[in-house]
């Protein structure tokens, strides 16, 4: 198309596509590293679908970290890594019988042949990948990123009807199925009875039940806590619904493969069928879209597959879903509720969102009092009152929307909602971050107390420095604490220098858990907290011990903090807050230039050019590194103790100068590599002076390949590139390429695959 649009066109084209970029990459960071949902999903649909279209119309802006081209979700670290042997992939949505009859259609265009689909329920659940060696269980883990998943093995023995070792015989050496972890409705409900009674966390979904229940640590658990951790595991359940890695499975469809899985003792769901055309597939899905509270598990759509495995193959797939099956999302649940007030809450960021907060009500299998307006024009065309009677559904049966009044219902004491000029957490004015941006945001990054407490509880996070008893209330009483009035941290710069006299003084206000208004002791004054500190014991007593003594928490949160100092240099990224920087591309940030030094010395095209960052991220470091109090927070931490670099790194192309074995040489690894994980293949290569790819093109000198490697071992072969296993692999890292010069290079395919 380079030739068909006119002079101007491409850079209007690059500047909205760099907007949408930024867009949907502060939007996966909120959803899968922060657990808040900031849009809906239609939103997100939107936006993807829009890039999608200008990537079309001007292929050079599509680069290989556009969001077009890569998988959502992403590992977290909790657990051990895991990689697939095969990618597990997302599905495409339709949310109309028109559009999936369309998507049907394409389908059986492309195959040129009879079509059977399987039609099969979507659960609302947690995917899992189960991988079994000669028929025995070796490992179980959550889908990640899609190539690298968490390693849950040990908790998954605990969830009934999971065997351990196959039933039966023909087992192959390798295999990977693929299915839902879930809670039923009935346990679901009884796991959140018995959190409510317990005073704990009342859970909004089962799929995030699922999860929370699934991806718990043992480690740090006495036995009443390890008893509660396996209580709530043996609640769940799991349904196979698909494959893995296989190679050659001796049926030829999926329904075959489901009555195979059976008969080896695999849970698989009893409500699937298979039809023979897409006007029956349609049928079914409506049948459940009228009996969804039928089912024993709450479900989000249907799954409609082609059953015959070889048309999978031939079909194929994008970088980020099958071609040969679709997700029917069914509209969501609609109910309505009284509008009590609307609220405007300030988040890590800045940005300013209002929220509406209601009478509590059940919607899609949860109870909800809340709900994102994301800005004062969304209220506005909503057309919400506080007052009124609205209508209330869950987004994609996940997200908590406000559809908008029901008019007929008013009596005239409604009011309009009125957006604040001041931030309501430090006074500073609300502006837009620049000219034509409808959201509102507090400038006070510095020191907005919402702002820092919200980066100060993404420090502690999982995916950031993972600091047991840095949370949401340890966040909020280090930064916003009534007492003393000068909190301990006005800005995270001084986290790693806190000590115990620091946290012995904190009191917070005791708020109501349902309006979040302060409570008051029988005098009248403000009930207060004191997380950090408690009373001497009786024995400490008799030792002489009169005053205030730390608390576990105070004594955790030091030690945590003190080990905290030393963690790798990705994870320290990602605390810093830097706009996108999340943990994807903080590893690949931290495997290439080995220190912040030499990342905050790195010119733009040098950032841009590591594998997994790219021009948005870039210019976003750049960004954060010109204002003088960001480096304010890396220099306090330098002084307090905080290692800004990985030891024995040789820096950013000091591999290839000092003569690396790999210099020079661009080399993929791919697959399960036996002895390496996928980040440990990338460090050594880059530790031996080499470039670590992605993906495979005429450019690529080496493919380590292992099994699972899939379509880039396919295309490697096309192109007849030098294919190394996994021994290979440590040959080429401890030899170089001299290694291999007596052995002839494969003959590419006579028309290589692009």
């Amino acid at each position: 198309m380079a030739d068909t649009y006119a002079p101007g066109e491409l850079d209007a084209a690059r500047a909205e596509a760099q907007r949408l970029t930024s867009r949907i990459l502060e939007l996966r960071e909120a959803y899968y590293e922060n657990d808040a949902a900031i849009a809906s999903d239609q939103e997100y649909d939107g936006l993807m679908h829009r890039l999608e279209e200008i990537e079309h119309l001007f292929p050079e802006l599509q680069g290989q970290d556009s969001p077009t081209q890569t998988v959502g979700g992403r590992a977290q670290t909790l657990f051990d890594p895991v990689v697939h042997a095969e990618r597990m992939l997302s599905l495409d949505n339709v949310f109309s019988i028109p559009e999936f009859l369309a998507w049907a259609a394409r389908v059986e265009r492309d195959s040129a042949r009879s079509v059977h689909y399987l039609c099969e329920l979507k659960i609302d659940g947690l995917a899992i990948n189960l991988r079994f060696e000669n028929g025995v269980l070796v490992t179980a883990a959550t889908r990640g990123d899609g190539v690298v998943g968490e390693d849950v093995t040990e908790n998954i023995a605990y969830v009934p009807g999971i065997p351990k070792r196959l039933a039966g015989t023909g087992h192959p050496p390798l295999v990977e199925v693929r299915g839902e972890v879930f809670f039923p409705v009935e346990a679901f409900r009884e796991l959140n009875a018995g959190q409510a009674a317990s005073g704990e966390r009342i859970f909004a979904n089962p799929r995030n039940a699922a999860s929370g229940s699934l991806r718990q640590k043992a480690e740090g658990k006495n036995q009443a806590q390890l008893a509660l951790m396996h209580a709530r595991l043996s609640r769940l359940r799991m349904l196979v619904h698909g494959l893995g890695a296989w190679q050659n499975p001796p049926v030829a469809s999926q329904s075959e493969m489901y009555e195979l899985l059976a008969g080896w003792g695999l849970p698989t769901s009893t409500h699937y069928r298979v039809v023979h055309e897409a006007t029956d597939a349609a049928g079914f899905i409506d049948h459940y879209g009228e009996h969804r509270a039928s089912v024993e598990h709450e479900i989000d759509g249907i799954v409609v597959k082609v059953d015959e495995l070889a048309l999978h193959q031939e079909l194929g797939a994008t970088s980020r879903a099958p071609r040969w099956a679709i997700a029917y999302k069914y509209p969501p649940e609609e109910v309505n509720t009284k509008l009590l007030d609307i609220v405007v809450s300030v988040g890590r960021t800045g940005r300013a969102t209002p929220f509406a907060v209601m009478e509590k009500v059940r919607v899609s299998g949860s109870e909800v009092r809340q709900a994102t307006l994301h800005n004062q024009d969304v209220v506005k065309a909503k057309g919400v009152l506080i007052g009124d009677t609205v209508v209330l559904r869950k987004a994609g049966d996940v997200i908590p929307e406000v559809l908008g009044p029901v008019v007929e219902l008013r009596d005239g004491t409604e009011r309009e909602f009125v957006m604040p000029t001041n931030c309501p957490e430090c006074g500073t004015p609300l502006a837009p971050a620049k000219e034509g941006d409808v959201d509102l945001r507090c400038p006070n990054a510095r020191s907005c107390p919402a702002q820092v407490r919200g980066r100060v509880e993404h420090i502690g996070s999982r995916g950031a420095l993972d600091i047991e008893a840095l949370g949401e209330v340890s966040a909020a009483a280090l930064t916003q604490p009534t007492v003393p009035a000068e909190p301990p941290l006005p800005t995270e710069a001084g986290l790693f220098g806190l000590t115990i006299d620091d946290l012995l003084p904190i009191g917070v206000v005791v708020r109501d858990a349902e309006t979040g208004l302060p409570k008051e002791d029988e005098d009248g004054s403000l009930r207060m907290r004191t997380p950090f500190r408690r009373n001497p014991s009786a024995a400490e007593k008799k030792q002489g011990l009169t005053g205030p003594q730390p608390s576990s928490s105070a004594l955790t949160l030091l030690a945590e903090i003190e080990r905290a100092k030393s963690s790798p240099l990705w994870r320290l990224l990602v605390a810093l807050s830097i706009r996108h920087v999340g943990p994807v591309a903080a590893r690949a940030l931290g495997n290439y230039f080995g220190s912040l030094d030499a990342i905050r010395s790195a010119s733009r095209e040098q950032l841009a050019e590591v594998e997994g960052v790219g021009g948005v991220i870039a210019d976003a470091l750049i960004d954060w590194f010109d204002v003088d109090w960001h480096r304010d927070i890396v220099d306090q931490w330098e002084r307090d103790g905080v290692q800004f670099s990985t030891p024995g790194h040789p820096g950013p192309g000091a591999a290839a100068a000092a003569g690396g074995v790999l210099a020079g040489l661009t080399v993929v690894a791919t697959g399960s590599l036996e002895g390496f994980t996928r980040e440990e293949a990338q460090e050594a290569i880059l530790a031996a002076g080499g470039k670590s790819a992605s993906s495979v093109s005429k450019k690529t000198d080496f493919v380590a390949a292992g099994p699972g490697a899939g379509s880039k071992l396919a295309k490697a072969e096309a192109l007849g590139l030098r294919i190394i296993d996994a021994e290979g692999f440590r040959k080429l890292l401890a030899e170089g390429p001299a290694a291999f010069e007596d052995a002839p290079a494969p003959e590419p395919e006579e028309s290589p695959a692009e």
